[in-house]
């Protein structure tokens, strides 16, 4: 099964890049999925995800936001911000013509998606959060903003996978063939003849902490009260805590929730525990 490529046009001019999973003809059609990846990630990282979700009738829309993947990056650095990632995503969903979806987001995917339920709320089905919530932890949020705002180039494939087995050592379990896939959607081959990160190294200060007002999001978190939320954490995640957890269990007494022990930050969402619990998730918004 393979995707067709997207391609639509940012309000600043900017070439914004897709992957559209058709569903399979043979399936019985569903509900569509939109698919946000992490902070620096991109469309890719849902390949596996999308692949089995397609195969069970859904459309998986899997966009890369600026600065990211296949992506234009941003001309002036400031415009990687909340308003125009929603923006941009607004100009993909119409040129894609998605009325009616239920989003999946991973990490600072999950905060868009909880925007997203505010912005686009006659649009917005459902909404899973993979290892993120109204709090995200100190500790690994300066983790991750310290690692990636640097590049951090590697001389071959080995030395790309050693320093991003370093760096998340519980992403996946003893999974070969999963590392090199994580490996190559972190890395891209420049003309140097080394490896530099698939990303805008300077995305991070539209994240950091600035003279600017944070965002509630503990509001956009009871924003979402109108449409079924899963809420998937990694049993080590230093990004969403088990406290937090515990707070978003006590708001909504029809939270799901899914947590993975052994896992940190942030799980593939293609672990068996999490294709069952995504599968529960859709079919409560289909009913």
């Amino acid at each position: 099964m393979t995707p067709a490529v997207r391609h639509c046009t940012s309000s600043d001019g900017l070439s914004l890049h897709a992957l559209d999973w058709a569903p399979a003809p043979y399936a019985p059609r569903r509900i569509d999925v939109l698919c946000l990846a992490g902070l620096t990630r991109h469309a890719r990282d849902f390949d596996d995800v999308a692949a089995r979700l397609a195969a069970r009738g859904h459309r998986v829309f899997c966009p890369d936001l600026r600065g990211r993947g296949r992506s234009d990056y941003a001309r002036d650095p400031a415009t990687y911000s909340p308003p125009q990632y929603f923006d941009d995503l607004r100009a993909q969903c119409v040129a894609a013509r998605l009325d009616a979806f239920a989003v999946v987001g991973t990490s600072f995917g999950g905060l868009l998606a909880m925007a997203l339920a505010s912005v686009m709320a006659g649009s917005v089905r459902g909404i899973a959060m993979n290892d993120i919530g109204p709090e995200v932890a100190t500790e690994g949020a300066r983790r991750i903003l310290d690692y990636i705002s640097v590049d951090r180039p590697a001389a071959d494939w080995a030395a790309a996978a050693s320093e991003l087995r370093a760096f998340l050592p519980d992403v996946l379990a003893d999974d070969p063939q999963g590392w090199a896939k994580l490996v190559r959607n972190t890395y891209r081959e420049a003309p140097d003849g080394r490896l530099h990160f698939d990303w805008d190294v300077r995305l991070s200060a539209g994240v950091r902490p600035g003279p600017e007002p944070e965002i509630d999001l503990w509001a956009l978190w009871r924003g979402t009260a109108r449409v079924p939320v899963l809420v998937v954490r990694g049993g080590k995640s230093d990004v969403l805590s088990a406290p937090t957890l515990a707070k978003m269990r006590a708001s909504r007494r029809d939270l799901a929730v899914l947590e993975l022990p052994g896992l940190g930050h942030a799980p593939t969402l293609d672990e068996p525990a999490a294709r069952d619990a995504i599968n529960a998730w859709l079919a409560r918004i289909e009913t």
